[in-house]
């Protein structure tokens, strides 16, 4: 019984996560849309910091935690999926401390990327959603 909880809670904070990677560098193209000096700026700003702080930080703790856990319960920690999983959600893991950053540099009025530019990077969630489905599914290795 412990492991079915254990599951569905890791599922519901992956999708409440991935909402916020998805969506995250969508609202980073309509930031840069807008003037630096604008009031529209400051409201980026603020929507930006909220889904980082409110839904994502959280979101990414419990998925870690209960996704350790798991691994612990089913013993996954000997298998070669499970292992490539893992990097798979390091480099997410990664990806997000990098949209974390780029929000703060966002704030203080730094533009490095273009429009174009965040919306390739807003592939990166979706290509490693499906690798992780496939090797949790599959178990290939």
């Amino acid at each position: 019984m412990t492991y079915i909880w254990l599951k569905a809670g890791h599922i519901i904070f992956v999708i409440f996560w991935m909402a916020g990677l998805f969506m995250l560098p969508r609202l980073f193209v309509y930031h840069q849309e807008t003037a630096p000096d604008s009031p529209d700026n400051a409201v980026w700003i603020d929507r930006e910091r909220r889904l980082l702080k409110i839904i994502m930080l959280p979101s990414i703790i419990v998925v870690w935690v209960l996704g350790l856990l798991l691994a612990h319960v089913t013993g996954a920690f000997t298998q070669g999926w499970f292992h490539a999983k893992l990097m798979l959600v390091l480099v997410l893991s990664g990806y997000h401390g990098f949209l974390s950053s780029y929000a703060r540099k966002l704030a203080r009025g730094e533009r490095s990327l273009s429009g174009k530019a965040l919306r390739m990077l807003n592939e990166v969630p979706g290509v490693a959603a499906a690798l992780i489905v496939i090797l949790v599914v599959a178990r290939p290795f």
